[in-house]
């Protein structure tokens, strides 16, 4: 063919494509993209057909066919120009589906990372020895992702730095040897005492993680004793400890409910 207003230099083609004059070069040297015609000095010409052709490589190439591949996808005598686009739709909706899980665990990925614990391997250990909480992060998000209670403990639990974290468990240790003591001296999970420790028990988890009402305190005192690993976390603290914790939660709302002075 001659050349014309409707062919192309190679170095026009690269720039239309978004790639190097080398790379054009190379596709025509492999026979996977030979211009159509040359100029009267030997240069390449390249025209809307060729451009056709080099839009189609370049998009089996984005998706990461060999070039050797790709050749023969173009090349097939049975495939016709609407079967090419087919595919194409078909691959790239399959790339699309892949890039959409892949941001979503980047995106799950970068909230852990914004919402969780910020402390070195070296801290958390200091904090919770040999307790991991990630270790339970998964199920967590699983069972209570959607409440406003996990997603207000996840942003108090960004913020919080090391000594955030050692006078949380201060306060929790000290909790627990007053509950031991008291448990020690034959005080009943519903008497006053107990009680007053059980409302102790729910305002800490208001002031360092979420808002807990006496409806999500009791919730939490029956999964103390249906979750064998929260019963465990009890138990260690001394036997019967769960069950006593439990009653002590039930009968402080239940004190809740009752009209002042009686």
């Amino acid at each position: 063919m001659s050349t014309s207003d409707a062919s192309y230099s190679v170095g026009q083609v690269a720039g239309f494509a978004g790639v190097t004059v080398r790379t054009l070069h190379h596709y025509d040297e492999i026979g996977l993209l030979s211009p159509s015609a040359r100029s009267h000095a030997g240069h390449r010409r390249y025209d809307d057909a060729d451009l056709d052709r080099l839009q189609r490589i370049l998009f089996y190439r984005e998706l990461g066919f060999p070039l050797d591949e790709v050749a023969v996808l173009l090349d097939d005598p049975k495939a016709d120009p609407q079967e090419h686009l087919r595919r194409q739709h078909a691959l790239l909706t399959e790339r699309i589906d892949r890039l959409r899980q892949m941001a979503a665990a980047v995106e799950h990925a970068m909230e852990a990372r914004k919402m969780g614990i910020n402390l070195t391997p070296e801290e958390r250990f200091e904090v919770f020895g040999e307790y991991d909480p990630d270790q339970h992060a998964e199920e967590v998000r699983e069972r209570w992702g959607n409440t406003d209670a996990y997603a207000q403990s996840q942003r108090r639990a960004a913020s919080y730095t090391k000594d955030d974290w050692l006078r949380i468990k201060a306060e929790q240790d000290d909790w627990a040897a007053r509950l031991t003591a008291l448990r020690g001296t034959g005080a009943p999970a519903d008497g006053e005492a107990a009680m007053d420790l059980a409302e102790e028990h729910r305002t800490f988890i208001s002031r360092f993680y979420y808002d807990c009402g006496y409806e999500i305190h009791t919730g939490l005192a029956a999964m103390y004793l249906a979750d064998e690993r929260f019963r465990a976390v009890y138990e260690a603290i001394a036997p019967g400890t769960a069950q006593y914790v439990h009653d002590a939660i039930v009968a402080n709302a239940e004190r809740a409910k009752r009209p002042r002075g009686r």
